[in-house]
């Protein structure tokens, strides 16, 4: 059976600056991944990868293509349209684990259903309380987890609304390698359980192995392989 695309990128261009400082972070960038698939990006720092996932998650702008999502071309929406896609089909795990301090661990979970004024499901929050191995913690917050913890926390804030596609930027680079399979082998789980599309960049070569598609960025261009 013929695999669905879920996002499809066509002549990405994106341009910072102008004249003697212009930098071209895309340059004509197309691809398309399927839904279900784990792609990983590789390159060098400053290649256009973080800017990538910032196109694909509606962070940033491009200068000029188009990008289909579910057969939508986000390329085309306003600010306010941009957010409402973003909270109901991305969810976003950086590598700098963006938890607010004052909230608890499942406080920090639910954040983006609050945002949505959307109840959270309690059977699917304790379930991936379980999965991260957080079920104890529910009630700490931040300070009190390790570095491992805080990223189990980012990682189910953004499956909480069962989003289809989830990015990830280096979200292990701040991890020991213990942590890092740990978190690593969550994901594809989830993916897997859940019909979800993940889109991971990462410096990692272990890691990208892992992926049933692996890119690579070099000066804002994009190849497979």
């Amino acid at each position: 059976m013929e695999k669905e695309t879920i996002i499809k990128a066509e002549h990405l261009f994106k341009k910072y600056g102008s004249d003697e400082t212009e930098i071209l972070a895309l340059n004509d960038v197309n691809f398309e991944i399927c839904k279900g698939e784990f792609t990983a990006v590789t390159g060098e720092s400053g290649s256009g990868k973080t800017t990538l996932l910032n196109i694909v998650g509606s962070l940033d702008r491009l200068t000029s293509g188009h990008i289909i999502v579910n057969g939508t071309d986000i390329a085309k929406k306003n600010d306010n349209e941009l957010s409402a896609y973003r909270r109901r089909n991305i969810g976003f795990i950086f590598q700098s684990y963006n938890l607010i301090p004052v909230l608890s661990v499942e406080e920090n979970i639910v954040l983006p259903l609050n945002l949505d004024n959307t109840e959270p499901d309690k059977q699917f929050l304790d379930e991936l309380l379980e999965v991260t191995g957080l079920s104890s913690r529910r009630k700490s917050y931040p300070h009190e987890l390790s570095g491992g913890q805080q990223q189990r926390v980012a990682f189910a804030r953004a499956l909480i609304h069962k989003p289809p596609i989830i990015l990830a930027d280096e979200p292990t680079g701040n991890l020991d390698s213990k942590n890092s399979r740990e978190i690593i082998t969550i994901l594809k789980s989830s993916i897997k359980k859940y019909n979800q599309t993940l889109l991971l960049i990462t410096h990692d070569g272990s890691i990208a192995a892992q992926a049933d598609r692996i890119f690579k960025m070099s000066d804002g261009c994009l190849t497979e392989g």
